[in-house]
């Protein structure tokens, strides 16, 4: 997201501590985002794209939310085969927690009626889901499905910002086909997010250069 190369980097066999360095900013980040996800759901202005699609499936099939973000995770992990991804522990973690995270967060938060607390529910989901991707990316376990889905992607000589523009507009036009939300906050969360992110990365960032023989970059 960050367009930075140090930021994709994977720490793809790491010791017992370095995992116990990693581990608790990738955890900390799982759970940010998916509580971002209910909190965005909540606040019932619009989501994010893929998030669209999440809600669009639910309400087609009556499944939680958090059951769908975990079977789309999964889906997107099959089309890493071809494209030979290189996963990571972070990468197992993000695709069955995250789900988990938004049910239980959507379980304990209602929907305010205010409109001034609906609109602080959209902005603490913004800033949680630039917080959330910065340390759980930064913690250089793994990328997430749909992340992983997109470097993918460039890596076949496309622009990054190409393949993501094309892949959410895709996501959101399906997702929306179905019945999930669009509203104002689906446009301020695809367009706060990467530059959110990439403020996130700076700081959370854990570097893997000098971890040579562990490393393998993306």
């Amino acid at each position: 997201m960050s367009g930075d190369g140090r930021y994709s980097e994977v720490l793809a066999f790491p010791s017992r501590a370095e995992l116990a360095r990693r581990l608790p900013p990738l955890a900390l980040g799982l759970v940010v985002l998916g509580t971002s996800v209910a909190l965005s759901v909540r606040a019932d202005l619009g989501v994010s794209p893929w998030d669209v699609l999440h809600q669009g499936i639910a309400r087609a099939t009556g499944l939680s939310l958090g059951t769908v973000v975990v079977l789309v995770g999964v889906a997107v992990l099959v089309a890493w085969i071809p494209l030979r991804q290189r996963a990571g522990i972070g990468t197992l973690l993000n695709t069955l927690s995250v789900g988990a995270v938004a049910d239980l967060g959507l379980w304990l938060v209602p929907r305010p009626e205010p409109l001034a607390g609906r609109i602080a529910l959209l902005v603490a989901s913004v800033v949680g889901f630039g917080v959330g991707a910065g340390l759980y990316i930064g913690a250089g376990l793994g990328p997430g499905p749909r992340d992983g889905l997109m470097t993918a992607i460039a890596a076949r000589g496309h622009r990054v910002w190409a393949v993501r523009t094309v892949m959410e507009l895709s996501v959101l036009a399906v997702g929306f086909a179905l019945g999930g939300t669009v509203g104002v906050g689906t446009v301020v969360i695809a367009f706060a997010i990467g530059p959110l992110t990439h403020l996130a990365l700076r700081r959370f960032h854990l570097p893997v250069s000098d971890a040579a023989p562990d490393v393998l970059g993306e």
